[in-house]
């Protein structure tokens, strides 16, 4: 898993349509406001679950567990306060405070979990931090788990830096750009390593999250609890 972080690029488009008869140009003194620019399929995504109501997060908290059949896992529990960047982790004996910017005095888990726990409960925002990846076009795919057609992109990492390079994701959603299901394929291989649905989602704050990831069967669920999200007063 990955987390590279991106900023908001603002940029002044100017474009000619021509025709046989006519030509419009949009002149430097053109509102940005009547500039419509198309966002991407990242981004359309990403608002489709809150993505603009990121910049007034304080404080999120949630537990990721995973149960198999009857048995159900205790879980990592984070804290994680996005705009310095620092981060509570609460698993078994271990309680651990840290701040990404300075890992030097960190067991090698603590970060690792963090970052996979992460980019489990916001998928969809990863689209638009991780810079690095690399995201395709839009197609038209079947569903690994529902059968359903769905359109399906794939977001692939490089093969240096992070934790888990060369991995890709396919992601799978609806016409309302809300994730349903995806596939991990472990250093980009042809076979999936895992697939599992997005259900159950929840609202946080105008921040949603899917609560369930179920593989095939049902009878693995990797699911969040406990999960708040706290925005600024």
């Amino acid at each position: 898993m990955k987390s590279l972080y991106i900023g908001l690029i603002c940029f002044l488009l100017v474009s000619a349509c021509k025709s046989e008869n006519s030509k419009t140009v949009i002149t430097p003194e053109t509102t940005l406001k009547e500039i419509k620019i198309e966002p991407t399929i990242a981004r359309k995504i990403a608002n489709a679950h809150g993505f603009e109501n990121w910049k007034n997060v304080k404080k999120v908290a949630f537990t990721l567990k995973v149960d198999r059949d009857k048995i159900k896992g205790s879980g990592r529990s984070w804290q994680w306060f996005p705009k310095k960047d620092s981060v509570v982790m609460m698993a078994g004996a271990q309680h651990i405070k840290f701040t990404r910017s300075n890992l030097d005095s960190v067991p090698p888990n603590a970060d690792r979990n963090f970052i996979n726990d992460k980019f489990w409960a916001f998928v969809p925002f990863q689209l638009v931090w991780d810079a690095s990846a690399t995201i395709t076009t839009p197609k038209k795919a079947i569903a690994p788990i529902s059968n359903d057609q769905l359109n399906m992109i794939t977001i692939l990492y490089p093969n240096q830096g992070g934790y888990t390079p060369g991995d890709a994701y396919d992601i799978f959603y609806d016409n309302a750009f809300l994730i349903k299901e995806w596939t991990f394929r472990k250093a980009n291989a042809t076979k999936p390593t895992l697939s599992t649905t997005f259900e159950n989602y929840k609202d946080y704050n105008g921040i949603k999250i899917a609560t369930d990831h179920k593989m095939k069967g049902g009878n693995w669920n990797l699911n969040f609890a406990d999960v708040s999200i706290t925005l600024q007063k």
